[in-house]
């Protein structure tokens, strides 16, 4: 079952990701479907309906994290919790490479940038072109 999310509530979460997908950062006016929230955990899995459980999401991210929370990591094949844009600091996992990649840093990174696919070919294009316009990386 999917909760609905107030419109006050949205607002709330995209004024607090400053339009920014808070898995890969794409901001939203680059994106060519609008970014939307998403239950960091999902209500199947007992995750709030509210702003602490909330992240703006691009499409592309919202559909690879689907419901998920973890994932296997492909380097030690442990499990490992997803980033969790709540608790978790982007720039503690993750690192933009100057050509278009997000660089993973840590086993959480790992495990998100793969699930999320955030390094797949138009990904990556995309990134570049917005850096040849000086639009990434993010501020």
């Amino acid at each position: 079952m999917t909760s609905r999310i107030s419109a006050a509530l949205r607002r709330e979460v995209r004024q607090r990701a400053q339009g920014r997908c808070e898995y890969c950062l794409l901001a939203e006016e680059d994106a060519f479907f609008p970014h939307e929230p998403d239950h960091v955990v999902a209500d199947k899995h007992g995750g709030a309906n509210d702003a602490t459980n909330l992240a703006l999401s691009c499409l592309e991210c919202n559909r690879h994290k689907g419901s998920d929370i973890a994932s296997i990591d492909p380097d030690t094949g442990a499990l490992v919790a997803l980033f969790h844009p709540r608790s978790d600091v982007w720039t503690a996992h993750f690192q933009s490479a100057g050509d278009g990649r997000i660089v993973a840093l840590t086993p959480t990174g790992r495990v998100t940038a793969t699930l999320l696919r955030f390094n797949a070919q138009a990904r990556v294009e995309v990134r570049r072109e917005l850096a040849a316009l000086d639009r990434w990386p993010p501020p």
